[in-house]
Order: structure tokens, then sequence, then C-alpha cells
């Protein structure tokens, strides 16, 4: 009888810990796994689809998805020890987690609440049932607003604000900002107008981490209310962030403009911690944070951090002066929600509408349908700022005439082309304003003063080849939209990613640089083209990463930084030593020296920095160089009469956990450039599925 009860009070105090679902039964949601262990989601209900989302999420990357909550709970010094502590005090700087407490229940509600909290529900009712695979006890239950503290700090890392706090913290902030340009992603899109086939072509092609928090989840969710989407997400993500429903899709690529602001703060001459605002003098409000280091495996130790805060923002005391972080990350926290409402649009109407929420502080928008709209929109959350600052550099923090407010720009006055004449729209981390070709491009306004986006002229390599291959075409084929899409080649004027001429390299003369001679010639006969049987692109690759790394040492690597013959020279060397070294010759096939590998999986991989199929590589132990972003999710879409034609793939598979089935099962694909059919129709869904089965229930 003992046994009896104690078993029953067992039952009850399981069921007291985790909340009852928003629905009853979980039989309702059915996961179909394809042959690519790929997640098909179909419930009657949203609720039910987001329960389910959360539940193959932390199936198949549960250690990811710990790792990012604990960050925003500020507990990951807890788990990864003195790495984990940073991110924990960088979340705390920023504010983003009480941010996310202080709107949640005024600006968190209706369906889209129901739809986030039983997305809640799903990951506290696998981490309950999963009690060996928890890193850190009290990490849950987690709550909405973790939820959304993590969408704020992604919001964050692509809206590339935060480097202005690390510039702060590390003692690097000076009298002007020069952000070191993140890696991108390409995206396009083609009217039927343009195509052979009569069709609508969409190109979606993140270029992201291949693995860790921000690398991309594939996912297919179906509900009878309105749901039927595929896509890509991050782990922690309630839905799609970028993919294709039944009636439309559209892809996000990173956008280069100025999102915060730095202010140096003028000081009492006497008064320790009083700083002047117009004719006042004001106190800085001091705000203590702790978080807990893992020493020694079990050993946790508190440690305290001070920051400041002033009217402009979180505020830092440095040696160089104190300076304020104002950004418009955390002005709003419905971003969670505009993704949730994209991803429901039946039409550009209602997209539209999705995007007026404004949710999102940055991001480029290609966008296609089924009605053969095209469209392309560098949004943006900008402040209207007083024009009469240079916001590009630091800013004085003495007057209110800086201070901006929650004043946003309209989106109908952000750089966007709707079915431009030329029949496509384009973005691959380049300005605004160059989206399409010359007669169709949105004009640079003086809007841009204060919104801070490359001007007109300032592309990349992969835009400038993207041009390049568009001007072949008077129509293209699905064919030639691909060939497009994995083309390796760089363009005929050649350029760092930080848009400084890098042509100088390859045409050194020979006879003034004897030792290296015999590299100069190669790069001077290389057809610039990296596939993995190129046996000259290895050359460059690590000519420019050696050339890079002593750039970066001297403190050079800035936006229209200059390239040096110095540098040249130093990259070549160093890169023929390497490969001498490694591999005995010069001329050796990239795949060979550039790898893609996960577990016992070890692929050769082509793809070199800033081409359209992107790859970006750090050396090994073995000399060799692992794949670490670039290339990653890849979704090309066809609008045509039958509905919606898709094709996709991911880096590694469909599951993080190495030596799982589908860690590994989408990589020899991956290489060679090769796509897997998907499709939209639930009964075909369920008709090919490999696995068909329920969540779990937590007994009650």
């Amino acid at each position: 009888m003992r046994k009896i009860i104690l078993f029953c009070l067992l039952l009850l105090m399981i069921s007291c810990a985790v909340k009852k679902p928003l629905f009853e039964e979980l039989s309702n949601i059915k996961i179909a796994r394809d042959v690519y262990g790929v997640p098909h989601i179909i419930a009657k209900t949203d609720a039910e689809v987001a329960y389910g989302l959360a539940w193959v999420q932390c199936e198949d990357d549960f250690i990811t998805m710990q790792e990012l909550m604990a960050a925003c709970k500020g507990l990951l010094g807890e788990i990864k020890g003195k790495d984990g502590l940073v991110a924990d005090f960088g979340i705390k700087f920023m504010g983003l987690k009480e941010i996310a407490e202080t709107k949640y229940n005024t600006d968190v509600s209706g369906d889209f609440k129901i739809y986030l909290e039983s997305f809640v529900d799903g990951v506290n009712a696998f981490a309950k049932l999963n009690p060996d695979k928890v890193l850190l006890d009290k990490l849950f239950p987690i709550k909405g607003s973790d939820i959304i503290t993590g969408y704020l700090l992604g919001n964050l890392e692509i809206s590339h604000a935060g480097k202005d706090l690390v510039k702060i913290l590390d003692g690097s902030i000076i009298k002007y900002l020069n952000s070191d340009v993140p890696k991108g992603s390409n995206a396009f899109a083609i009217s039927k107008n343009k195509t052979t086939d009569n069709k609508t072509y969409l190109a979606i092609n993140a270029h992201q981490p291949l693995e860790g928090w921000y690398s991309w989840y594939e996912a297919h969710l179906i509900s009878e209310e309105g749901l039927n989407i595929l896509g890509g997400t991050f782990a922690g993500g309630i839905c799609i962030f970028h993919g294709v429903n039944e009636n439309l899709g559209w892809a996000h690529t990173v956008n280069h403009a100025d999102f915060s602001d730095v202010y140096e703060l003028e000081m009492h001459p006497t008064k320790e911690n009083f700083y002047k605002f117009d004719d006042q003098w004001l106190e800085l409000k001091e705000k203590k944070y702790t978080s807990r280091l893992k020493v020694a495996g079990i050993f946790k130790i508190p440690i305290n951090r001070t920051i400041y805060k002033s009217k402009y923002g979180p505020t830092f005391k440095t040696d160089e002066g104190v300076f304020a972080w104002r950004f418009m990350v955390g002005k709003t926290i419905k971003m969670a929600e505009q993704w949730y409402r994209m991803n429901k649009a039946k039409n550009f109407n209602e997209f539209k509408k999705a995007l007026e929420i404004r949710g999102l502080a940055s991001l480029n928008i290609v966008y296609a349908d089924k009605e053969d709209n095209i469209y392309y929109l560098s949004n943006g959350r900008f402040p209207n700022r007083n024009p009469n600052y240079d916001w590009s550099k630091v800013v004085v923090g003495n007057t209110s005439a800086t201070l901006w407010n929650d004043d946003i720009i309209p989106l109908d006055s952000l750089p966007q082309v709707l079915n431009p004449t030329s029949g496509w729209v384009f973005n691959t981390n380049n300005t605004p304003f160059s989206s399409t070709d010359l007669i169709n491009n949105p004009k640079e306004t003086a809007l841009n003063k204060i919104m801070g986006y490359q001007s007109v002229g300032l592309e990349n390599n992969r835009s400038n080849r993207f041009l390049e291959l568009m001007s072949q075409y008077d129509s293209i084929s699905y064919d030639d939209f691909k060939r497009i899409k994995y083309d390796n080649q760089y363009p005929t004027k050649m350029m760092t990613p930080k848009a400084v001429n890098l042509e100088m390299m390859m045409h050194l003369d020979e006879k003034t640089y004897p030792e290296i001679a015999d590299a100069i010639l190669l790069l001077k006969k290389w057809n610039r083209k990296s596939d993995k049987t190129n046996t000259s692109a290895a050359l460059f690759i690590l000519s420019y990463k050696h050339l890079d790394e002593k750039r970066k040492k001297e403190n050079r690597i800035i936006r229209n930084g200059t390239i040096t013959l110095e540098d040249c020279i130093y990259g070549i060397t160093k890169a023929k030593e390497e490969l001498l070294a490694n591999y005995g010759a010069l001329e050796v096939q990239l795949g060979k020296v550039q790898r893609h590998t996960r577990g016992n999986v070890n692929l050769p991989i082509g793809g070199a920095p800033d081409v359209l199929a992107a790859m970006y590589s750090r050396k090994q132990e073995d000399g060799s160089y692992r794949s670490f972003a670039g290339e990653s999710y890849i979704e090309l879409v066809r609008f045509g009469k039958n509905g919606v034609e898709v094709e996709t793939i991911n880096s590694y598979g469909s599951n993080a956990n190495i030596g799982a089935k589908h860690s590994t099962s989408q990589m020899e694909d991956y290489t060679n450039q090769k796509l897997k059919k998907m499709t939209l129709n639930k009964e075909e869904v369920l008709k090919n599925a490999v696995k068909i089965y329920h969540p779990l229930k937590v007994l009650k």
C-alpha cells in the first residue's frame, strides 16, 4: 500500500510540475518524418503544431535549445563556464531579459500568445520526460518571455547592433564605427515573364553558421487553421523564418544599415557619476548583475558586474570615456508574431500587412508568389534621427537633440521595388539601391543620411557576379536558375567581402618576386572558379586568409580599408609555404584542402568566401580546413499553374546529435550541389513518411 501511495504522489508531482497543454489530446499531433528525417508536423490547430515543432526541435537538437535558453535566463555560465558567462553578462548588459518580461503581458496576446505558449509547453514536457538530457535542472521550466528574449538576441545578432556594445566593452570604441561585415546570404526572385517555363522562381539561400545557435533547422508546419509552410528556422524558433507556403514565399538576407548608436557622455568635472543633459546634471543609475561561473566540474562561483543606465540607454565606463548604447531592438517584442503572420499570409496584401507590424529590426526580404508578384524590401526599424548629426560616428551624449524616441521611418519610405519591368529582384547583402536593373533600382534619398545604408555602387563579389550572370540571359530556364544559384566563380573585378579591391593580388609581376613566381603565375592563369576539383582555388583562398589575418593583427579590417602590396606578397608567401608543407605541391584540388566533416563522414567541398555558392572554412589540427559557414539551408521554389514545386537541402541533416542517422544524411548531396524534392501536400507527406508518431504524454 505504501508503494502505491508513493507512486500516486509521484504522478501528482509530475502533473503539477508541467503546465497542462492548451489542448487535450497529443494524439491530434502527427509528426511525419520523411526519408531524410525532416519533420512534417500535422495537427488541427496552430497551437498543436507549435507544440509538435517544439518537440521535434528538442528531439533533434536539445543541447542547442538548452544553451540558448540558458543564455536568455542568465544561466549559461553554469553550463559552459567562462564562455557562457560572457553570453550571460552580454544579455544582461543589453537588458533583453528585462525588456521581454516587462512587455510580455501587454504585447503578447490573442491567438499568437496561445501559439507561443503551446511551443513552451512542448519544450517543458520534453525536458520533464527526458531528465537525463537536461543540462541544468533549474533551467526548466522555461517561459514565453524566455523565447522572446531569444528572439531579441537573434535580432540584435542579425542587425549587427551588438557589435557596438562589443567595441565599447573591449575598449576599441573610437570616434567612428566600422562594423565587421557578416558573411551574408543570397536571395533572388524571377518573374514568369523572364522564365522559359512561365513559372515564378524564388531562391532562398541564407549563408549562416553550419552548426550552433544560428544554424538552420528545416521543418514543415500544417494545420487546419491556415498553416502550411516549409522552410528554415533556428533552435527556439516557434515558426518558419523564411520559406514557402501554398501561396507565397520569401527569403531573408542581412542588410547593413545603422540600427544602433553610441554616445559619448559629458561627465561632471567633480561629481562622480553625473552627466550633462541639456542644462542639467543627471546621475547615472547603477545596475549590478550576478551570474555563476562553472569551475572544476561541479563548483559554481558568483561573478558580479556593474553597469550604469543613462537617458540614452545602457552606459559603460571605459578608459576612453563614458559611453552609452542605444538600439532599436527591444523597442518592440513583436518580431516572433510578425514571422507567425508572415507564415500564414495568403497573398501579397496579407504579407504586406504582416510587414506593417514592424517587429523585425532589420533584414532584407525577397518575395515571390503564385500571382507572379516579386518584391524586394530592405526592411528596418529606423528612428527619426536628427539629420544635423553624423550618425555614422560616435555622437554627443549631452543633449536631447541626439536622443531619438520610438518614432520610426514608415515602411513605404524604405528602399523597395515591386514587380520591376526587368522581371527580377535580388540581394546578396549589397547596397539596397542595387536590387534589380539600373532602370528599376530604388533611388537613394536624403533619408539615407539617418538610415545609414551602403550608398549606390557599394557592391560585393556576389552581387557583381550575379549582375554579370543576369546580363547573359534574355530568359532563364530552371537549369539556368540553378546554375546561377550554385555559381562559384569570382567576378571580373574581384573584391574582398569588405568591398576592398582584391585585384592587386591577381596581377603581380612574377619577375619582381622570384621566390613566389610560381604561385603568382598559378593565380594569373586561374579561372576564378572554386569547385572542389579546381587546382588553383586553394592557393587563392589561403593567400586571402593569410593576408586578412595580417590586416586583423594590424587593426586594418574596416569597411573600405586598404589592401597593400605588402599584404599581397605576405599572403601568397604564407599560402605557398602551407601548401608545400602539407601537400607537397602548389596545385592541389580544393576538395583535398577544404572538407565538410561530421562524425565519421569526411567529404571534399568546394566554394570560397563571397562567391555565390559561398563557403568559409577554419584550419584543423591535421592542416585541412573544415567548413563552418556559408551555404547552409537552400530552398528553391517554382510557382506555376499546377501549384508549388520545392527543392531543398541542408548542410548536414535534420538531426544535430552526432551519431544519429540523420545527422549526416544530407551531406553527400549537399557537397555535390544536389537538392531533394519536397512537397506541401499533406496526403503525399503521409503516404511517403518513413515514420509517423505523436509527442509523448506527461503522466497526469
